[in-house]
């Protein structure tokens, strides 16, 4: 199963047992127009999810960074201190795939989805080598290929 959302907390890799798992949580959008109505409603999903295949993903994995998840689902379901039934869905990802990374201002994470501006086409020339000859939009280099996978080394 497959799906996509916005890293919603950045990962933190916690240690059970002799061995680690990298921890974070997606929101997922989804948007409709009940029946009968001329409005949309929008809702939000909170998947928390696991990765047990390396730890290095961390430092891709920041709030704001859109992503792509494969693996599967789960759900956790148990009873609070008060007694009330609580249920959360949990993904246990196999492979993961950025779709855009979570930017940058100085040392915190900026999470302004606005990709137009002239820094960042800026910035995507100067990363692709091609400095001064900027290109509309941030997933692909000048060269056709998919730049979230030629930056990630795992």
């Amino acid at each position: 199963m497959e799906i996509t959302g916005r890293v919603a907390s950045d990962a933190k890799a916690v240690k059970v047992g002799e061995k680690e798992v990298l921890s974070f949580s997606i929101a997922v959008n989804d948007r409709y127009k009940p029946a009968g109505s001329s409005e949309f409603k929008e809702v939000v999903t909170f998947i928390s999810c696991s990765y047990w295949i390396s730890m290095k993903a961390g430092q891709w994995v920041k709030k704001g960074a859109v992503v792509l998840l494969s693996g599967r689902l789960g759900m956790h379901v148990y009873i609070n201190s008060d007694g009330n039934p609580i249920g959360s869905i949990d993904f246990h990802v196999d492979k993961i795939s950025f779709l855009a990374f979570a930017k940058r201002s100085g040392n915190k994470i900026d999470t302004d989805t606005d990709t137009d501006t002239d820094t960042d086409a800026n910035a995507n020339a100067n990363a692709n080598g091609s400095e001064g000859k900027a290109q509309k939009g941030n997933s692909r280099s000048a060269a056709g290929k998919d730049r979230a996978t030629e930056d990630v080394p795992f």
